[in-house]
């Protein structure tokens, strides 16, 4: 064996790489010191792509194929190398993998809740989560904007900042669309594609793309949630009028379940109701059996049945808005009590169902009358004799 043949057989002769860790993007050929042989084979399968970096500088990029490394395939490297046609010299070059493939099951969500007005409940807050896919449009750029000098790059590497952009670019996205609340959830593609679109130009510019961008979820806080569920039952109850009595009856029958006040106050009602109505037919069936001067009439009259009270009236209840947080449902009578703590004040901001939006307590006709002055207690008395 000669000595060029010893010397070739430490050259790198052929070139490829197979990945198996389904999140690496970029991978460095590992040359272990040794030169690649001029006239190397160079396998790129599909994707993949195969940046060469020259003395720090990048000199080509080879899509899916099979190359040998030669002048005639390579003009970059030539002119770099100036190499002249037929030179058979090894060279050294970094290689580097980039996968091009699509990076599915990404995940995002929103780390704290997004401030947005919305025209039926006004100021409120949303959370947002869903998935994305990532993929390396340009190797080059990502190579040299994001990779740099990593021998391995992986999905992590790249995860947190793209989460980022996309939860900003969200936030702008959600507030400009005017989409109300209670319809995001049936216009999630279409809020998907506005975010896409945002987010585009700032990630081609790391040399990537999002092909897709899902929205798996958009909710409201609990006390958002809690006041949007009682409105609800509201409306599947029907009659007003028939829901309050149900409720008064089952407030008696589990004992608490309303405030104790409104409940003792509906089962008084209810029991004057019932009691005048017993008393009703039995004035009427006494003045059947005798008449009205205590003869037998000739015909019987029908008792006219007593008219039945009116509903008593629907107490609201109120939610409070605090350090950016809601607080509640309150009853009036819990209000008034906070009032005469300092807990609430005239520019406390509440809110109940048939407001337009949130309002100072002092200003709400209702909430007024617990802010009234009331006159100084009187001094104490004077000593005893």
């Amino acid at each position: 064996m000669g000595i060029w043949d010893f010397l070739s057989g430490q050259f790198i002769d052929v070139i490829e790489w197979t990945d198996d860790t389904r999140d690496t993007l970029v991978y460095r050929f590992e040359r272990e010191g040794h030169e690649i042989k001029y006239g190397a084979k160079l396998t790129v399968r599909e994707g993949q792509a195969a940046v060469f970096i020259h003395e720090g500088q990048l000199a080509d990029v080879f899509t899916p194929g099979l190359y040998m490394l030669e002048t005639n395939n390579m003009p970059i490297m030539t002119s770099l190398q100036h190499w002249d046609h037929g030179f058979n010299s090894p060279f050294k070059s970094e290689i580097y993998y980039v996968n091009t493939n699509r990076y599915t099951d990404n995940k995002w969500g929103t780390k704290n809740p997004i401030m947005l007005r919305d025209a039926e409940f006004g100021p409120t807050r949303i959370r947002a989560f869903g998935t994305y896919s990532i993929k390396v449009a340009d190797p080059a750029r990502f190579l040299t904007e994001i990779v740099g000098t990593d021998g391995e790059f992986t999905t992590d590497e790249i995860s947190f900042q793209i989460r980022n952009i996309i939860v900003q670019e969200f936030s702008r996205a959600i507030a400009a669309s005017g989409i109300p609340v209670l319809d995001m959830a049936a216009n999630t593609a279409e809020v998907g594609a506005l975010i896409a679109k945002a987010i585009d130009p700032t990630i081609a510019q790391y040399g990537l793309s999002i092909p897709e961008l899902y929205i798996e979820n958009i909710s409201l806080p609990p006390a958002v949630e809690k006041a949007l569920d009682a409105r609800t039952s509201r409306g599947i109850a029907g009659n007003l009028d028939d829901h309050m009595k149900w409720k008064a009856a089952e407030a008696m029958g589990t004992g608490g379940a309303m405030d104790q006040s409104m409940g003792m106050g509906m089962g008084a009602g209810l029991g004057m109701q019932m009691a005048g109505q017993m008393a009703g037919q039995m004035m009427g069936q006494q003045q059947q059996q005798t008449g009205p001067w205590g003869a037998a009439p000739q015909q019987a009259a029908p008792a006219a049945a007593p008219m039945a009270p009116p509903p008593p009236p629907v107490e609201h209840v109120w939610h409070i808005a605090e350090n950016g947080a809601t607080k509640g449902p309150f009853s009036k009578a819990r209000l008034g009590r906070m009032a005469t703590d300092g807990e609430l004040t005239r520019e406390t901001l509440v809110w109940t169902a048939g407001q337009d939006g949130w309002k100072p307590a002092g200003q709400v006709q209702e909430l007024a009358q617990l802010f009234t002055i009331l006159p100084p207690p009187p001094p104490p008395p004077p000593p005893a004799g």
